[in-house]
Formats: C-alpha cells, structure tokens, sequence
C-alpha cells in the first residue's frame, strides 16, 4: 500500500511540475535559447528599476539559422513595441546584436523580422523570407541612416512592419516598413541578445519596454 502511494505521489509532482507554466520575467512570458548555442543565456527584470538584463552568445542571426537568447511573449494582432537599448562593455564582435524580434516560432530556422542594434551602432531591419531561406544582403534589410541609437520601435499593422528609431533625446523617425504575409495572426514577440561569437556571451540593459495592442 505504501509502495502505491508513493509512486502515486511522484507521478503527481512530476505532473504538475511538466504543466507548471512558466515564470514571467516582467511583460514577457519565457525566456529561451534558441538555436542550441555553446554558451547558455539568461534574461532577467528588476522590478525596482524596471531594467531587463539579457545575456547571450550565439554564432549569429542569419544564413539559414539563428542562435541567440530571446524574451518573448505571444500576441495575436497588431502592436507596437518600443525600448531604448544599451550595450554592457565594449564587446568582443562589432556585430553582437539586441533589439526586437518578431518570429513564428522557436525553431533556429524560422522566419522573423527583426529590428537590430548593433555592437558597432548599425541599426537595421531584417527579415527571412521564409523558414529555412537564407537571410540575404542587403535584399532582407533595411539600414538605418542614423548610428548609436538609444529606441527602437517595431510596429504591427496587418502584414506590415514598421521599424521607428531615436538618439537620446531625440523624436522617434521612421527607417522602413516590410510585408510578411507569411507569418500568422498569433506570433512570438520579444527582446533578444546575440553575441555573435560562440565562445562569448555579451549582455545588454533593456529600459523603458512598452508592448502596446
């Protein structure tokens, strides 16, 4: 009898453990590694300063597939998603990338389109076509004329992205729009960091998020 009752026991706790759902981290959901990247990532958020800390590695966000840390949450719908980014150190790659990141789902080949601040003050829009596509350049981005920006936005309206930038101090001016008709109603939408060197792990403070509907 006591045998039963303790196997009954450890099948429940394991149960309720697989379908505990997961800690949110602020606005978001789920933090994750995406592509299996050597060095594991991590995104945390204080309360006290409302700052999100994202650390990862990952060998890049391109070609045929990604690895990079992600903070994500589901949306269905049109949204807009605004932040002011900011690089921790001086960095080992000059195109270690943070921003935000729209993607149908967590394989390392999925499509997405991101808006991108680099390492080296690049800030770019950029998309695959589809899963499993090879990311193109320049045809899948669009360049910011500005360098060393503080904000990005990414706004939904339909099919159509739009990406709006700022320095410190400065108004929000748009860069470019792009259709993705191919991603759904309901897609993952977050922050994310990628080193853009495998052997390292880069981290960047996150201030000011809003994810408006």
């Amino acid at each position: 009898m006591k045998t039963t009752y303790l196997a009954f026991l450890i099948v429940t706790i394991a149960l309720s453990i697989s379908f505990a759902p997961a800690k949110k981290i602020g606005v978001f959901q789920q933090s994750v590694d995406v592509g299996n990247p050597k060095l594991s990532g991590s995104s945390q958020y204080n309360a006290q300063t409302k700052e999100y800390t994202l650390k990862g590695s990952g060998y890049n966000i391109w070609f045929e597939r990604d690895e990079f840390q992600y903070l994500f949450k589901n949306l269905t719908g049109d949204f807009t998603a605004t932040a002011d980014f900011e690089f921790v150190g001086t960095g080992t790659d000059p195109h270690r990338k943070v921003g935000w990141m729209v993607r149908e789902s967590l394989d390392d080949n999925a499509s997405h389109i991101s808006a991108v601040d680099h390492g080296d003050g690049l800030t770019v829009l950029q998309w695959r076509v589809k899963k499993g596509m090879a990311m193109r350049d320049p045809e899948d981005e669009i360049f910011s004329p500005q360098k060393s920006i503080q904000t990005i936005q990414l706004e939904r309206k339909g099919d159509e992205y739009t990406m709006r930038v700022a320095k410190k101090g400065e108004s929000l001016q748009t860069v470019g729009s792009h259709t993705m008709s191919n991603l759904s109603k309901q897609v993952m939408v977050g922050l994310y960091i990628c080193s853009h060197n495998p052997a390292k792990v880069e981290e960047a403070i996150v201030r000011n998020v809003q994810l408006k509907q």
